[in-house]
């Protein structure tokens, strides 16, 4: 309470504070049932909502310590500076409760660290934890184990890890990348014994497998080596299960990761994800003001192009990083444009900040003629006059033939005016005009330009297993003999439904005369007649719904899927399992089927199996 008032916290708000920690009571619950309440003698429980805040506040008192001990000489911190740029002091980083402090390796600037804790926790209540602290020499150190001593704490060796990222470590070095697949290994060997179909593999793929590395990659380049390596790890669960066990893999990986209008299935490439995330350090450097981060790197590399971005980072040592990140810089400020406002940082002629490209580029011509071809939007207005407006000079006057240019020009700087607002960055690359990871990604990706259903086969309330299936259909990867004998195997290849023709994956699941029996039923009951294309995905393509009528439409998307499905789980009874077909059993179980999972569509309107088919035929 005495750090927020020396903070300038007023009365009332330290007595909100005071009563949130000190009327705080709890409850333990004995076989279930809460076993009445008692007070806490020690303020907030760990995990409380207003927990962190308050320790925030508590780590501001350590902070100012730190600073003062700089300031009186009694540690000596780092500094930060290239040349003639202006240093950047850092004596100690904060995040939560993880903490570094830099010093010398000096006995008497340690024991005024160990002081200043001491003193921190008898100001706080807090107790520094010595057993989880470590202290980290840089270069070659003498007498570390009495240093260590003199705080009370282990020593430990650089590369450490830091927030979850490797410190100290060699730019390309693969072997800081181990614990994120041993991540991934571990969190695959907790799903090795659970049944997952496909599409709950892919589900977990998405949502958790593959965003594991993705911490790591958001600033550092992942080595290509690492890069097959985790994705084989993807490919082989999609394809395997949790025992990534040897198994066909049926469409190829670069397709897999396509987006899903691109006949994919919305898994990222790990390389254009992390070269994505890279060039958003881009960004936001071109958008940052005095973020303390960007301070260190102009005292490190400089600046230049009006502070839009930092030189060139060279050096043997302790560049890695940043110049990696500096690599994607390239396309970033090709979909990147100004908005102008104070026009001091902002090229008139150069630039991209009105139009659909910069003005040297829509205006050739009149840039040639230019008198200062490197002007700012501030040097080109007018406010002399009186009336603002835009100056533009040129080395001549204009022939007869020119005017057309120049007045070209005035129409597009109409309504482009300068303001008292700072210069700032706009990203095209999307609507909201910030810079998007998906997006980028999309613009990394190489162009695919053919058409994929992938409205129909991405169906809503449809189970994952069986758009999973759906979506090899289209592409014919389903494992039909047909397939089979062409990896190699033996086998005489005959339809197991009609028995007449060779298996293939457009024969049994839409052209054999048995199939046609239930494509023609569900049609008939919805009153439809159709011409049926050649292959699955013409299938898919031509698949409308707009004259069933709106009410049964969504139920009409999902018909083709439903139909794949029970003809292929069918098929593999038949071929795993023996026995006979036999038609009329197959069309009633269809029907039923149809009636369950229509219920997801349909709410509570039939409640029997003649109730749906008369829904069915109604509009």
């Amino acid at each position: 309470m005495k750090v927020m008032q020396k903070m300038g916290f007023g009365p009332k708000w330290l007595n909100w504070m005071w009563n949130c920690i000190s009327t705080a009571k709890f409850s333990i619950l004995v076989n279930g049932v809460p076993a009445g309440f008692f007070s806490s003698s020690k303020g907030l429980r760990q995990g409380d909502p207003l927990s962190p805040y308050l320790f925030i506040l508590g780590m501001e008192v350590l902070s100012i310590l730190i600073r003062r001990a700089v300031e009186g000489g009694f540690i000596s911190g780092c500094n930060v500076w290239r040349g003639r740029e202006r240093a950047v002091h850092i004596s100690h980083l904060l995040f939560a409760d993880d903490t570094i402090v830099f010093c010398e390796a000096k006995k008497e600037q340690l024991m005024h660290l160990s002081w200043i804790l001491f003193w921190f926790e008898a100001a706080s209540g807090l107790k520094i934890n010595l057993a989880k602290s470590e202290i980290i020499p840089v270069g070659e150190v003498e007498g570390m184990d009495e240093l260590a001593v003199e705080l009370g704490c282990r020593v430990g060796k650089l590369p450490a890890v830091y927030l979850g990222l490797p410190l100290g470590a060699p730019n390309k070095s693969i072997s800081v990348w181990d614990g994120v697949e041993e991540k991934m290994r571990r969190r695959l060997a907790a799903w090795k014994h659970q049944y997952l179909s496909k599409g709950g593999r892919i589900t977990l793929l998405k949502s958790t497998l593959a965003n594991i590395p993705v911490y790591q990659m958001s600033l550092f380049r992942i080595p290509n080596s690492v890069a097959r390596r985790l994705e084989k790890l993807q490919r082989d669960f999609l394809w395997g299960g949790g025992n990534l066990e040897r198994r066909a893999h049926l469409v190829n990986w670069e397709m897999v990761c396509r987006d899903k209008e691109k006949g994919g299935l919305g898994i990222r490439k790990l390389n254009l994800l992390n070269r994505a995330l890279l060039g958003k350090w881009v960004w936001r450097f071109a958008c940052a003001k005095e973020e303390f981060w960007k301070q260190v790197l102009i005292a490190k590399y400089g600046q230049e192009d009006f502070d839009w971005r930092t030189k060139k980072a060279a050096g043997a040592f302790g560049v890695g990083v940043w110049k990696e990140i500096l690599k994607e810089a390239g396309w970033c400020w090709e979909k990147m444009a100004f908005k102008a406002g104070k026009g001091n940082k902002i090229r008139f002629w150069t630039d991209w900040w009105c139009g659909d490209s910069s003005l040297s580029q829509s205006f050739p011509h009149l840039f040639t003629l230019a008198a200062h071809k490197n002007a700012t939007l501030e040097d080109m207005w007018d406010q002399i006059s009186g009336e603002d407006g835009w100056n533009l000079r040129f080395t001549r006057g204009f022939n007869d033939w020119e005017m057309d240019w120049v007045g070209n020009l005035l129409q597009v700087l109409r309504g482009h005016m300068l303001t008292l607002e700072d210069d700032s960055v706009l990203w095209k690359g999307g609507n909201s005009g910030q810079f998007r990871v998906k997006e980028a990604y999309s613009l990394l990706e190489s162009p695919l330009h053919f058409a994929f259903p992938k409205k129909n086969i991405w169906v809503e309330r449809v189970p994952s297993k069986i758009v999973f299936f759906t979506w090899e259909a289209a592409w014919g990867r389903i494992m039909t003999l047909d397939r089979l004998q062409r990896r190699g195997w033996q086998f005489p290849n005959r339809c197991f439904l009609c028995g007449c023709k060779e298996e293939s994956v457009n024969h049994i699941l839409i052209h054999c005369t048995v199939v046609k029996v239930l494509w023609d039923l569900v049609l008939g009951l919805f009153g439809v007649k159709w011409v049926f294309p050649l292959t699955v995905k013409e299938v898919l393509f031509s698949w409308r719904g707009a004259f069933v009528g709106k009410k049964r439409e969504k139920l009409w998307k999902s018909i083709p899927l439903f139909i794949l499905w029970a003809v292929w789980k069918e098929r593999n009874r038949l071929a795993f399992k023996g026995g006979e077909f036999a038609i009329q059993k197959f069309k009633h179980s269809f029907v039923c089927n149809l009636w369950g999972w229509a219920k997801l569509y349909m709410g509570e309107e039939p409640v029997s199996l003649i109730g749906f088919l008369e829904w069915l035929a109604s509009r």
